[in-house]
């Protein structure tokens, strides 16, 4: 099991999660963070610390958000299991249900 990253963190990437995360399994995409399922310890660090709520444990994503799950795990499709976001910066990439959204506009 995991946590997964849904819809209100596009083109917010508060990054708070990722100062939080003891195994550094947050990644940076171009319009928003991803958490890679083999990585995450599901500790759940990053949960609360999010501003705009938008981090699940992967059964509790609500509904109209569940293809984030597969976003999650689609994002490292390609580039496998770095074993630690620290050391790999931004990944010039984004999964394709990120890619087809309008500019995301946040009040945080």
């Amino acid at each position: 099991m995991t946590y997964v990253i849904a819809l209100p963190c596009v083109d917010l990437k508060d990054r708070s999660c990722i100062d939080e995360c003891p195994v550094d399994c947050i990644y940076e995409g171009e319009r928003m963070l991803y958490i890679h399922p083999d990585e995450c310890v599901d500790c759940g660090a990053c949960e609360p610390v999010c501003p705009v709520e938008a981090i699940y444990y992967e059964d509790d994503v609500p509904g109209e958000w569940e293809e984030y799950y597969r976003a999650n795990v689609e994002f490292f499709d390609d580039i496998g299991s770095p074993g630690g976001a620290a050391g790999v910066g931004v990944i010039e990439k984004d999964h394709e249900i990120v890619k087809a959204l309008p500019l995301q506009e946040h009040d945080v």
